[in-house]
């Protein structure tokens, strides 16, 4: 059963009319808007400690409604409708820093099947003891497909790419996915590299990175919850 969404018809509505009736590449999207699989809140105070909590507690809300016995794929997103980050370099740092404050009071220990070391390659953010594939996207992004009406992250389960390969989509959903990118913006988004190639935390913010970029984000090893179910 999908958990009760909370109400924000408004925000909802811009966000689906950008990935919907925009030129937004990423069919995923599309398709799950389409058939209403999507969990949509609206936070204030983007980067803070407290929001950390509401979202970690709504985030596990999700997952406790996810079924993972089927293909029906869903995601949650988290929009900041009320925020106004005037640069990517600020998206980017108060990203991490929301990251960092959920992790912090994430009591599950990291998903086993991927790395908790930012500078690996088989990175992936971890919350529940669920990895997910984060994605940022703000009005200042230099990257036409994360323009989003207001600062957002979206939480896509690692698992669902996971489903694809073993569906064997995974790679035509790519390809298809990344030659809109390029129709939309004359080029592919730079960042972009399978998991397992280069570590996934450079593909987060939506931001270019150099290979001198250090991710901030840090894993405590502290005594942690067997990963949720």
């Amino acid at each position: 059963m999908k958990r009760k969404e909370k109400k924000h018809t408004t925000v909802r509505s811009a966000f689906e009319d950008f990935v919907i009736h925009g030129e937004h590449p990423c069919l995923m999207a599309q398709n799950i808007f389409k058939k209403d699989e999507v969990t949509l809140n609206a936070y204030e105070n983007f980067g803070t400690k407290r929001t950390a909590q509401f979202m970690f507690d709504d985030i596990m809300e999700f997952l406790e409604d996810y079924d993972f016995e089927t293909n029906n794929f869903q995601t949650y997103i988290a929009t900041f409708p009320l925020e106004s980050i005037p640069t990517e370099k600020e998206f980017e740092q108060l990203l991490w820093q929301q990251l960092q404050s959920i992790h912090d009071i994430d009591t599950f220990d990291w998903d086993p099947s991927v790395s908790s070391n930012p500078e690996s390659d088989k990175f992936s953010f971890s919350i529940g003891g669920k990895a997910f594939y984060i994605v940022g996207l703000h009005p200042e992004s230099s990257r036409k497909a994360r323009q989003a009406p207001f600062p957002t992250l979206v939480f896509n389960l690692h698992w669902q790419f996971e489903q694809l390969r073993r569906m064997g989509a995974y790679q035509r959903i790519r390809d298809a996915i990344r030659e809109r990118d390029k129709k939309l913006q004359n080029s592919i988004n730079p960042m972009l590299k399978d998991f397992g190639t280069e570590s996934e935390c450079k593909q987060y913010s939506g931001k270019k990175v150099g290979k001198e970029w250090k991710c901030p984000f840090s894993h405590s090893r502290k005594l942690k919850k067997e990963p949720h179910i």
